[in-house]
């Protein structure tokens, strides 16, 4: 049995006044029966027997008599049978024996009507009580007015005196359900001894496998003959309510054909059965690093522990050594290294091999995050202030594409306090917003990069001094400068992925190769040419490349393409705007190997 019904048990006997807050939209198991009923619902069952009447109020129908004793509305008997009401009973009065002649959707009429009752052996229970009060701190004078009543009721409702049999006796007993604890205006409960609060939380490990225990037969797998599979499930199933439970179970039973626990989640989750990380083959990461190297030169190194963590992932390792219920990201990176080498182009790159679009890389340019309350953009503001029905930048990303590369750009310059939001993402893999709602960032793969020590460190083609001086400078700057040592504990020493200078021009070469190849496929496809190409393609490549300034990196390729093939393309294309067609359009390096020119063949 839930510890919140043990209580609800004991403080029944009580308290005037209980207040049911959480998780009070779910279902909940009878241990009498067996039987799954709602909330309200199994709150009535329990009180027929201690209670002549239950009334059950909302403001949308007003009254609904669950059980009441004869006599209990004979005052709107009374009523009726002399005209004073507008309802119509016709010729059966047995009928309205035990209704309410009024239904007391209005609040005011309610209250009052409760406050005539509460000596009569009766349970009120008020449910949607979330839109009852406006606000907390600035009730109107009619909610004032409300509160008085209900402090009067529970007041009056209670009787003391030690030579009675009963020391606390109350005849009545006012329940209260809402969904926030905080939509209940705190003077009503705080330091009053009559009213009790109940927190309802999401099911334990235990109820989740009860529920999943009694629906066997409608699963893929036989949670009785697979022990493995059964605490596989339910481990999975942690954050969910009984009610999703029940409904994924339901979709387990209509969805042809039966999918296993782990595909029917992600239905359930993502509206797809298939995550692409089952795409995923050794064929296919047996390439890895061809693949992510058309694209990033040379840091084969970097290349190679990004490979790493993907197999990690793919073979179901990566996060083995934690608790089995703690879905960590599928990986996590942090790049570090000189500007313009690679960093963010490897993210993207990687996004494109695992999810076969380079929009899966979510970036997050860090240095927009540089104030203290600059989180809630994050994850969203909290109640009561302006965006909150927005949600965060951050959650709401993850939700609607929960299968990507999450990529957070220049973290040093984040603030402090943005980076305490990442310990619980690295932990447990998961992270709650502004509204309450926790999402999931167990099938992402997180990645940071950064400059730090980008300024001190000298360049220098001995790749292992330079990365021990960038692995310093990171661990200086977590421990020393920011003091937050438990976030670098959370990465992990081995995750941190330092990059090398870019000094040999054979890389920059193919860094500008790559690049002109984009150049060559837009001109090709917007102006209908037939070719673009160098007259001497080495000569040419030997020019980019010795005019790059070795500390900009690859960055430096990109600068010298605009200005000496870009920006005077342009020119030319302007300026033989109808000869393009079909032609084919040489570009030449002068002997003095400052710039380019351009011609149609």
């Amino acid at each position: 049995m839930s510890e919140w019904i043990d209580k609800f048990k004991r403080e029944r006997e009580l308290k005037s006044a209980i207040i049911f807050s959480g998780n009070t939209n779910d279902i909940v198991k009878n241990d009498e029966n067996g039987m799954y009923k709602n909330m309200v619902d199994f709150l009535i069952e329990s009180l027929k027997k201690d209670f002549k009447n239950i009334i059950l109020w909302d403001r949308v129908v007003g009254i609904k008599n669950q059980k009441v004793s004869d006599g209990f509305f004979d005052d709107e008997q009374e009523e009726l049978k002399s005209g004073e009401s507008n309802y119509d009973i016709g010729n059966d009065a047995q009928n309205m024996q035990n209704s309410p002649s009024k239904v007391y959707q209005d609040i005011n009429e309610f209250f009052g009507f409760m406050l005539q009752k509460i000596n009569s052996e009766t349970c009120f229970i008020l449910d949607y009580s979330d839109y009852i009060f406006t606000s907390n701190s600035n009730l109107s004078d009619q909610e004032k007015n409300w509160l008085t009543i209900l402090k009067k009721a529970i007041t009056e409702n209670t009787k003391y005196g030690l030579s009675d049999n009963d020391i606390v006796k109350r005849n009545s007993i006012i329940i209260i359900i809402t969904k926030r604890l905080a939509t209940i205006p705190s003077s009503f409960y705080l330091n009053d001894p009559n009213v009790c609060e109940i927190t309802i939380p999401m099911p334990t490990r235990s109820e989740r496998e009860d529920l999943v225990v009694s629906a066997d037969s409608l699963l893929e797998f036989d949670p009785m003959l697979d022990k493995a599979k059964l605490n596989d499930f339910i481990d999975a199933l942690d954050d969910f309510t009984l009610k999703d439970i029940m409904q994924i179970i339901k979709l387990s039973k209509i969805t042809t054909p039966r999918l296993n626990y782990e595909k029917i989640i992600n239905l359930y989750k993502y509206g797809e059965s298939k995550s692409p990380w089952e795409d995923l083959n050794r064929e296919k990461l047996a390439n890895i690093n061809e693949i992510l190297k058309e694209r990033v030169k040379g840091q084969d190194e970097a290349i190679e522990k990004v490979k790493n963590v993907i197999i990690r992932a793919f073979t179901g390792f990566s996060g083995l050594q934690h608790s089995a219920k703690i879905k960590k990201p599928k990986g996590v990176l942090f790049f570090v290294g000189p500007t313009g080498v690679g960093k963010t182009e490897l993210a993207k790159s990687l996004a494109n091999f695992l999810f076969g679009d380079e929009t899966a890389c979510i970036r997050f340019d860090m240095s927009e995050f540089n104030h203290e309350h600059s989180d809630q953009r994050l994850v969203g503001a909290p109640p009561g202030y302006v965006g909150y029905e927005e949600g965060g930048q951050l959650t709401n990303a993850i939700k609607s594409k929960p299968f990507c590369v999450l990529l957070f750009d220049e973290i040093e310059k984040a603030h402090g306090r943005i980076l305490d939001k990442f310990l619980q993402i690295l932990e447990d893999g998961r992270l709650t917003d502004g509204k309450g709602e926790t999402v999931s960032f167990s099938e992402s793969v997180i990645i940071f990069t950064s400059n730090i020590g980008a300024s001190d460190i000298e360049n220098s083609s001995d790749f292992k001094v330079v990365k021990k001086q960038f692995l310093d400078k990171v661990k200086e700057h977590f421990i020393v400068t920011l003091k937050r040592p438990e976030l670098l504990n959370r990465i992990g020493d081995d995750n941190i992925v330092p990059f090398n200078f870019i000094n040999s021009n054979d890389f920059l070469i193919e860094i500008a190769k790559s690049k002109f190849k984009r150049i060559k496929d837009f001109i090709k496809e917007k102006y209908k040419i037939h070719d673009i190409g160098f007259d001497d393609e080495k000569k040419a490549y030997n020019i980019l490349a010795n005019s790059v300034n070795k500390n900009n990196g690859g960055r430096g390729v990109l600068n010298e393409l605009e200005s000496k093939i870009i920006n005077p393309l342009s020119d030319f294309v302007f300026e033989n705007f109808d000869k393009l067609a079909g032609r084919h359009v040489v570009i030449r390096a002068f002997e003095n190997a400052s710039s380019f020119d351009f011609d149609l063949e």
